[in-house]
């Protein structure tokens, strides 16, 4: 966002004497200043920004909280130029203290900022009431994950009504490549777009081959199905929401075999299929970008 204050830029604006608009006028034309600024521009440096980006990033990646002297270590900076750093990130909100004091943790402030970008604001609020419904039809949760760099993140959830259910928060986050969303979201991806999910999650030879056959046959399937590899007894329902023939979210139901199920499994499955197919439909006419 550009922002000019015509006020404060004229009162400090220097005098300028005869000598130095001489100057002035003696310079380069505009039309070459202005291609020297663009040829120069990505040399630009902002230090202080660049210091806060990469705490960000660091905190971002690890799943355990860091005190000062790790943050300084895995940076390669001292303690003293990050340790003010560090002030100003939590003060403005972006980091806290963890509960047990042991280091310093990301808070949920740069998540809801991202979450109040119109795109994903325009796809929870079309996806929530029908998701609602699904749950009520099924008696399972179900959330809605996104891509973002190598990992899925999870934007909205739905509880099961009842005392006892499983669901996952919002804002987990977990390696697209051992995710079930994940593998959902990569089988509706164009070739290009696959070829850099494989290199940000550092899949190559067997791996990304065998990542890319499993893909193809959740996409000839229309969904996937499959055991929770992080908790027993639970099988991940997972459909994609598209816009054309792109995945831009996962719709997922972490399903429970409960007594007495309200739904089963295969049934279950439609439904999710459906709910998937309606929220895409929805996004589509109301001109998601």
């Amino acid at each position: 966002m550009k922002i000019q204050d015509q006020g404060i830029l004229g009162q400090n604006r220097a005098p300028v004497s005869s000598s130095t608009n001489k100057e002035f006028m003696t310079t380069k034309p505009a039309t070459a200043r202005a291609s020297e600024d663009t040829t120069h521009i990505g040399r630009y440096r902002a230090p202080a920004l660049e210091k806060g980006l990469d705490v960000i990033e660091l905190l971002a990646a690890e799943k355990s909280p860091l005190n000062l002297a790790a943050i300084s270590e895995r940076l390669g900076r001292s303690s003293g130029e990050l340790f003010r750093m560090l002030q100003v990130l939590e003060f403005k909100g972006f980091i806290t203290t963890a509960d047990n004091g042991s280091g310093y943790v990301l808070t949920n402030k740069l998540f809801a900022l991202a979450m109040a970008q119109a795109p994903v604001r325009s796809l929870v609020e079309t996806a929530l009431p029908i998701m609602r419904k699904l749950v009520q039809d099924i008696g399972q949760s179900a959330h809605i994950a996104v891509a973002s760099e190598d990992q899925i993140v999870v934007i909205t959830r739905i509880e099961r009504p009842g005392d006892l259910g499983f669901s996952v928060r919002i804002g987990y986050r977990r390696e697209i490549a051992s995710a079930t969303s994940g593998l959902v979201l990569f089988a509706y991806q164009n070739d290009e777009v696959r070829r850099i999910w494989l290199k940000r999650c550092r899949l190559k030879g067997d791996a990304a081959d065998s990542f890319i056959e499993r893909a193809n046959i959740v996409r000839a399937r229309g969904y996937h199905e499959a055991a929770s590899h992080f908790v027993r007894g639970i099988v991940d329902l997972s459909a994609p929401i598209l816009r054309g023939d792109t995945a831009v979210a996962a719709l997922t139901i972490p399903f429970v075999h409960s007594n007495p199920l309200q739904a089963e499994m295969p049934q279950a499955v439609e439904f999710v299929r459906a709910a998937a197919k309606q929220i895409s439909s929805e996004i589509v006419h109301g001109d998601l970008p």
